[in-house]
């Protein structure tokens, strides 16, 4: 591989990581304007509607549909997660004094074995408070964050609509501006690339949104038959969770329930049954939903997860299988089909 491909590479992963923190609302925004482009040309072709027109009326539907799904949801869940972040510090506190007086009992029952025995035991106690209380810590700065965070979405959202507009009305233009960057001979190897990448990632976003829909469905039904306040806010909160790497719903709904059956509460039995029903239904649905849709197979959408995530944080859950992804369309497009030789 020459250098200048190396360059263009490197350029190429810094320019995606500044699209997913500074440029999200421009990249989102360029989503939903490709996912709207066939409506559009329906409406140019069949309405012979001119560009202007036909994207206002896509972009102004999309619109009106988001903001009916916020007014129907959106404003109950923001309030309920406000105050349940108001709350969650002393459900953590609670929950935190808690294990710490089960340690403190555990303590004066080793006592009485062998000084290596409880000097090992003893440093174990205090890791796993250590881990526990920076979790306890780590989970309540991150509601408060999100709540405290919530003008700035409104901001973000604001932008986001308007950034529909504009990229919905210059879409066809700016695919001639990225095409020009390239040499004639390469172009097609760039369309190539572009239909690939289309395909591929709207096959990730629409699988994961089906997911995600999925479990925030069944966790609102569990906690509301449970009768757990906050229900929507707590699913929104479990479908978070469950999009990290590794961690699952399970993460939040097996040490709850636990927590809930030690301080006598029969209620975390129905968690527990709750995280068995949700887990058994996306293992049923996963593999037929996600199938082939992304291109790319479970091991390297793993790697690129974790990898994503230890490398630039949350921000690279998302960007670290696009980063896959954009491999496999320039492969398929024949670019990057170099050999090794010894």
């Amino acid at each position: 591989m020459s250098l200048k491909t190396l360059v263009w590479i490197a350029v190429g992963l810094l320019l995606l990581y500044l699209m997913f923190t500074v440029g999200a609302p421009f990249l989102l925004a360029l989503v939903v304007a490709i996912f709207l482009e066939p409506l559009t040309g329906l409406f140019i072709q069949r309405l012979k509607w001119n560009r202007l027109l036909a994207s206002a009326v896509s972009s102004t539907l999309f619109v009106v549909m988001v903001m009916g799904l916020i007014s129907l949801l959106g404003f109950k869940i923001v309030n309920e997660l406000i105050g349940y972040s108001r709350k969650a510090p002393q459900y953590f506190q609670n929950a935190s004094d808690l294990v710490k007086s089960l340690m403190d009992q555990a303590e004066s029952m080793y006592r009485t074995l062998p000084p290596d025995t409880v000097a090992q035991l003893d440093n174990w106690l205090t890791s796993f408070t250590d881990w526990l209380t920076g979790l306890v810590h780590m989970l309540s700065n991150s509601l408060f964050t999100f709540a405290s965070g919530i003008p700035s979405m409104f901001i973000f959202f604001v932008v986001f609509l308007v950034a529909v507009y504009m990229i919905s009305f210059s879409l066809p233009a700016l695919k001639s501006s990225i095409l020009l960057l390239f040499d004639e001979k390469s172009r097609h190897q760039v369309e190539a690339v572009m239909v690939n990448l289309r395909r591929s990632i709207f096959g990730f976003i629409r699988s994961q949104l089906i997911l995600s829909s999925l479990t925030y469905i069944l966790s609102l039904l569990g906690l509301l038959l449970l009768d757990i306040r906050y229900a929507m806010a707590i699913a929104l909160f479990i479908v978070v969770v469950d999009i990290l790497p590794i961690l699952g719903t399970g993460s939040v709904l097996v040490p709850w329930g636990v927590y809930l059956l030690i301080t006598g509460d029969n209620t975390g039995v129905g968690l527990l049954v709750m995280f068995l029903v949700i887990t058994v239904i996306r293992r049923i649905v996963e593999p037929k939903i996600v199938g082939d849709a992304v291109g790319i197979g479970a091991l390297p959408a793993l790697i690129s997860l974790y990898a994503g995530l230890k490398l630039v944080g949350v921000i690279g859950v998302f960007l670290g299988p696009l980063v896959v992804i954009i491999y496999m369309a320039a492969r398929k497009a024949g670019l990057f089909q170099f050999r090794f030789k010894l």
